[in-house]
């Protein structure tokens, strides 16, 4: 099953992009009257046919609609601070694309040792995450904030934050998530969330959580709560 992402699609022909049409005829080798799946990013799922096609221009017909495709009842926002070695926050925006989630912020925090991202390269990324676990839903990535900018920002969801002091009293996710609702989830940067910021995520109405009693790299623990949150709305 061949996948491209066509987000501007809306009418039953469309033609790819060159991008698209390069990677279509130069590297797939599909030519005329092979069949095709198209997906929006807002859960459209679109089966067509090639109609015609250049090197840089493919012509497709849409011969089969299906909306809300493979929709989640749930809403899932991460906000994770970015990792020193990109190649780890990537991975996570991978893997956590595949398993199923709805928004990710990348948070500068005080012990933060990335400040900066290229948020074209990370949609790049999560955009052939869509297409290799054919998702209908692209995920939204915001762009980086600071942790307490992040804070004041309105949030009607289930709020939780990740930290690693032992002392506080945290929940695991399965104690606190119910089915069927909207959550963002706060995850630190290697070294953790400072107290101050802890406690300004509490002050603001996050619930403190606990992933486990091993200590985790940043794009693990977010990962981990990407899953437990989707196997508990399964």
């Amino acid at each position: 099953m061949h996948v491209f992402y066509t987000p501007d699609i809306g009418s039953d022909v469309y033609v790819l992009n060159e991008e698209e049409s390069r990677h279509c005829t130069r590297v797939l080798r599909l030519g005329t009257g092979a069949v095709v799946y198209l997906i929006d990013g807002i859960g459209g799922l679109y089966k067509a046919e090639i109609t015609g096609e250049t090197k840089r221009q493919v012509n497709l017909r849409i011969i089969e609609v299906q909306k809300e495709y493979h929709k989640r009842r749930h809403y899932l926002h991460i906000a994770v601070a970015p990792t020193k070695n990109i190649d780890r926050l990537e991975w996570f925006l991978e893997k956590a694309t595949e398993i199923g989630i709805e928004e990710i912020t990348p948070v500068i925090c005080d012990r933060s040792e990335r400040k900066v991202v290229k948020e074209d390269r990370l949609n790049k990324v999560i955009t052939a995450a869509v297409k290799q676990s054919l998702q209908a839903y692209h995920p939204r990535l915001n762009p980086q904030i600071s942790l307490s900018a992040f804070l004041k920002q309105k949030n009607d969801s289930l709020k939780m934050i990740a930290h690693c002091v032992d002392a506080a009293a945290r929940q695991y996710i399965s104690d606190v998530v119910k089915p069927a609702g909207s959550y963002t989830i706060l995850i630190g940067p290697e070294g953790d969330f400072t107290g101050q910021e802890i406690e300004m995520a509490l002050q603001s109405g996050y619930k403190p959580l606990t992933l486990g009693n091993t200590r985790l790299r940043t794009e693990t623990a977010a990962l981990a709560a990407c899953f437990e949150v989707n196997y508990l709305n399964r």
